[in-house]
């Protein structure tokens, strides 16, 4: 798992090593690393390291320090380094003069003074800043033609939230110091490549994380000697309606793609989804569906007192069950039907839904948020977004960038959920199967996207029909035995 720490957490564990270690060396390890990263990227873009042009961007904080001692290290190596100072009189000493023992230039911040640097160290701000670049700083920011390495964090861009509320950086590459911060994955579009430096810090168990390809390849349900098609998971599917069929058959489309074992669809759609998915076992009502190990309810549904009447008969079971699109703005009027439930519940809504969950928008805080709906409800929350969130009851969170917004397309959800239902008739835990799901899900968009010379707009239908291939895909980063 890949974890992420608040900038809390990061200062705790900092503060010992700042206590034992000489003056200066946690800054000037971290600022090494930094100096080696950028290095590489002169390297790769521009075929040298030597002879390059590298401007500095520097505030008045820990970061513009780190950003003073990676351009001394980077002028040892033949680099022209100049350090645009954001406040003279403010600018950290130590590193300060080590730039200019260097040899290199240290001059007051205006946007004529970036001249032409074959990139740019962003140090205006680390994990202490908050809110958006002042206006100096975004004037200097907005002549940028460069490629950008942020130094730890992008600035103006929160650390904790990922929040954007006015001028920041938008990186080609963050270089992050001991650990990953939320950022990294929270605003991953602002940070670019995130490269991490290690600096020797000591962490707990995180309870942010994102599971590596290779994690999820490995807990993807494929079948086994002794298998058949109950023992692999039989998901039910209660979704679509003679308004919206098209939703029961992406929502089956995504739950036959996902597994080997057996679905069973119950609704008004039974015809539509069988002329696509001939392998569904299809019943008008929910009633008559047959057993299934878990649920799916509610894409496309209604919010009728019928499709009420249905979320609960499926809530009263005692199997897992994720409600989806309109059970949740049913679940809206009533959340009782699920806060006492004792079989786990997955909650999958985007913002809008989730607003009409809790009253309010999840943009300041997402993590925050959705860890309070899952603890308040007691119930597994996937929140939808560039930068997926599934939250336990407990507030362990994992997340997933999905590299890109391609699925932002009528239906993709309807997918996605019948992808995680079926993990979870499998026996997969509600926050693992979402997970899974989610990784796969995005993973698919992307070759639903790139399936030519150049990305293009996909529909809903597009990502069922790669799942297949991105499940391939997790899969052959295991390990070989």
């Amino acid at each position: 798992m890949r974890s992420y720490y608040s900038c809390e957490q990061v200062r705790a564990a900092e503060a010992p090593l700042l206590a034992a270690l000489p003056e200066g060396t946690l800054m000037r390890r971290a600022a090494y690393g930094l100096a080696g990263v950028v290095a590489g990227e002169l390297r790769t873009r521009t075929g040298a390291v030597a002879g390059r042009r590298v401007s500095l961007l520097v505030g008045s904080g820990d970061n513009g320090g780190d950003a003073l001692w990676a351009g001394a290290f980077l002028r040892k190596r033949g680099v022209a380094v100049t350090a645009l100072l954001l406040a003279p009189d403010k600018a950290h000493r130590a590193g300060l003069e080590a730039l200019r023992s260097a040899g290199g230039r240290a001059v007051s911040a205006a946007p004529h003074r970036l001249g032409d640097p074959d990139l740019v160290l962003d140090g205006i701000v680390g994990i202490s800043g908050r809110g958006p670049l002042r206006p100096a700083a975004a004037e200097l920011v907005e002549a940028i033609t460069a490629p950008v390495v942020a130094v730890d964090t992008p600035s103006g861009v929160d650390p904790d939230t990922g929040a954007v509320d006015g001028p920041a950086v938008s990186a080609d590459v963050t270089v992050a110091f001991g650990a990953y911060k939320p950022v990294h994955a929270l605003a991953a579009a602002r940070c670019g490549r995130v490269e991490l430096v290690d600096i020797g810090l000591e962490l707990p168990p995180a309870d942010l994380v994102a599971a590596e390809p290779s994690e999820i390849g490995a807990v993807w349900p494929v079948p086994e000697a002794d298998d058949d098609k109950y023992s692999q998971g039989v998901v039910g599917i209660v979704a679509g309606s003679d308004r919206f069929p098209g939703a029961g058959v992406l929502c089956s489309g995504g739950a036959v793609a996902a597994t080997s074992g057996m679905v069973r669809y119950a609704g008004s759609a039974a015809a539509q989804v069988l002329a696509r998915y001939p392998e569904v076992v299809a019943a008008s009502s929910f009633a008559a569906a047959g057993r299934a190990q878990a649920w799916v309810v509610g894409p496309g549904g209604g919010t009728d007192d019928e499709a009420a009447r249905t979320l609960r008969e499926v809530l009263s079971t005692d199997l897992p069950v994720l409600v989806d699109a309109d059970g949740l703005t049913v679940l809206a009027r009533d959340p009782s039907l699920v806060r006492h439930r004792a079989a786990p519940t997955l909650l999958t809504p985007h913002a809008g839904e989730f607003a009409r969950l809790t009253g309010h928008r999840p943009e300041t805080d997402r993590v925050a948020a959705v860890r309070a709906l899952a603890a308040d409800w007691q119930v597994h929350v996937l929140l939808k977004g560039r930068a997926t969130l599934i939250a336990r009851p407990d507030g362990h969170v994992f997340v997933n960038d999905a590299g890109g917004s391609w699925a932002s397309t009528a239906g993709a959800g309807d997918v996605l959920a019948g992808v995680v239902g079926a993990l979870m008739s499998s026996g997969m835990a509600p926050d693992l199967a979402a997970a899974a799901g989610a990784r796969a899900h995005a993973l698919a968009a992307n070759l639903a996207a790139r399936g030519g010379a150049a990305a293009a707009p996909i529909a809903a239908s597009g990502i069922q029909a790669h799942l297949g291939a991105a499940v391939r895909i997790l899969r052959a980063h295991l390990p070989e035995s």
